[in-house]
Formats: C-alpha cells, structure tokens, sequence
C-alpha cells in the first residue's frame, strides 16, 4: 500500500471503526463490574489528561469532545498546567473518582503508580489513554499500538530509502529512554519492519538520546564518524529527534539521501517534512485516540465487552501527504 494512501485512510476517519472488540486481538475481554446491559444516554465522562496545554493534548481533547457530540454524552476535559505537575493532576483524579459525579473517568496519566493507587477499589469505570498503567481498576488502555506503528514506518523507509537510490540499506535508530516501555516497543517496531523488508537495523549501533533534540545532534555527529559513507536510513523514537538528527546532516554529501524518520506526525514535523528537513513520520492519531477513548466508555457503559487494548490507529506521513495531514490537524482545532 502506497504510503499516501495510508495517509489518508487515517485521516478520512478509520478511528470510528472496530472500538469494540468480542474475541479480539487486543487482548482478554473485560468489562466494569456491574456495567449489565444499561444505557450511556446522558453520561457524563470524565477526562482527565497529562496537560490542556500541549499541541498534542489539544488533539485528544477535540477528538474527545467530538464523540461525546456524536454519542449523545457530555465529557469534562482537564489537564495539568505541564506534565510535570504531579500534584495538580493528583489532584485531578482524586477529587473526580471521590465525587461520585461520574459514569466512567479516562486517565493519562503523569505517574501511573500514583494513578493506580488513586483509583484502587473505586467502583467507577476507568479507562486509560495514551499511556496504560497497572491496576484492575482499568478497563481498557487506548492508544498507539507503538510496535505495529514503528513496524510500517520502518517498512515504509526502506521502501523511500530504494527509491531514494540506496544499494545498500542499513538502517540506525536513535533512542529515547533506555528502558523505557514505549521507547522499547518502538525499537523493536523499528528492527521488525527494516528488516522484514529487506534492509539491515544495525542493532549494536543504536544511540540513546533520551528523546531529546540536543543530544540527538550529538548521536547524528557520532554515526557520520563511524560512517563517513552514509546510511540509508536514520529513524527516531520522536520528531524532535529526527529533525535534530537531520539538521546535524545537513551539507554531509554522503548523508543527503538519506531517510529521517520520525515518530508522532504532528504539525512541526508536517511543517519540518515540506521544508525537507524530515522526511517521514508515523503518525500517532491523537484526535482518533481522544474519540475511541470516549466511545470506549459508553460502550462499556451500554454493557458491551471490550478489550483490553484498544489501538486508536498509525499511518504514514511523507512529502506527499504532508499538506493534507495538516490541513486535517487544522480542522481539528476549530
């Protein structure tokens, strides 16, 4: 599948199909206690984010308070001043599950231990989105199946990488945080696609840069010394990453067809991929991941069984889709 096309089933709406899961791949059926078989008309949701603030979190919310328009629920969305805004967000949580105001409550949380004991025996559904954390109070974690997300991107870069003119195609990836599980998880989508599609993941060249631009430039700078020939292909745990890595390449001969892949597809990285300074991101749907959250919870609330990992989606964004994955992130926000 071309990655245009990708592209543009995501952004044509494929968030609003196969919430609900019976038998699934997701993982094992769960449902809240006592959910039976009611009805979710006039619900009210709480939502309650890392931040309101960020680019991102702007995303969620939309995609929130678009499904609780089309569902017929009303949804409260909150969030911290920053992500770390520990004691706000606590806050956040422990008042919302104590107040007995709520149908079902979504979490993100900043501190997923200190989320797991704030909603310990609570009887409320919970829900948690973008990142999952551990307690059997939660039903279902929506968010970006980050494994399957990297795979396509790095399947998707050896096919740009061909394109490109690459005879040889190796492929190094510049880290996050070393043990961090989305980190991980995209390491190994990473490895799994190159590979699967004929290039070659250096594994033992792996640099981490904790998910930082600064010392991104610096992981950049240590692989055109240890290859002054080039490589074919350079992916990151995140944009911010590929674009410094890009920039620290910039007017190295041997790095000038080479393929910056990235990771979210937000607007900087649409702008950076226009601009030629990316060329490639997989895209985390922040909106669909806000929408399948809340479909989530009424579904659960209308007593239908759900799995416990729901994916709110990934594509592809590139030169050619860039354009249109803005234009749609713009709609978004009126």
């Amino acid at each position: 599948m071309k990655m245009k096309r990708i592209a543009a089933m995501l952004l044509a709406g494929a968030m609003l199909t196969g919430l609900c899961a019976c038998g699934g791949s997701g993982g094992d059926d769960k449902k809240a206690a006592g959910s039976g078989g009611g009805s979710a008309d006039g619900a009210k949701i709480s939502m309650i984010l890392k931040t309101t603030s960020a680019e991102y979190w702007q995303y969620v919310q939309a995609g929130a308070e678009a499904a609780a328009k089309d569902l017929g629920v009303t949804v409260d969305v909150k969030g911290a001043t920053s992500e770390t805004a520990y004691d706000e967000q606590q806050n956040m949580i422990e008042t919302d599950v104590q107040s007995g105001a709520y149908d079902s409550i979504i979490i993100a949380p900043l501190q997923g231990d200190q989320a797991a004991t704030l909603v310990k025996g609570t009887k409320t559904p919970i829900f948690a989105v973008d990142t999952n954390f551990d307690a059997p109070e939660v039903i279902s974690f929506i968010g970006t199946g980050n494994e399957d997300a990297a795979a396509q991107g790095g399947k998707a870069a050896v096919e740009a990488a061909k394109a490109a003119g690459w005879e040889k195609i190796e492929c190094i990836e510049i880290c996050g945080v070393q043990g961090d599980p989305t980190n991980t998880a995209r390491y190994e989508g990473y490895k799994k696609g190159v590979n699967e599609a004929g290039g070659t993941f250096l594994e033992k060249e792996t640099q981490y840069a904790d998910a930082v631009a600064d010392k991104a430039v610096n992981s950049m700078e240590a692989i055109m010394q240890t290859h002054p020939e080039g490589v074919a292909i350079i992916c990151a745990n995140n944009d911010d990453m590929a674009m410094a890595a890009a920039r620290a390449a910039k007017g190295n001969k041997a790095y000038e067809k080479t393929i910056f892949l990235g990771f979210n597809g937000d607007r900087a990285a649409c702008e950076a991929i226009l601009s030629g300074q990316e060329t490639m991101s997989v895209i985390q749907d922040a909106y669909g991941m806000g929408y399948k959250a809340v479909q989530a919870a009424v579904d659960n609330l209308n007593g239908k069984k759900l799995d416990s990992f729901i994916d709110s989606g990934s594509g592809i964004v590139d030169k050619d889709s860039a354009q249109e994955r803005l234009d749609q992130l713009s709609e978004y926000l009126k």
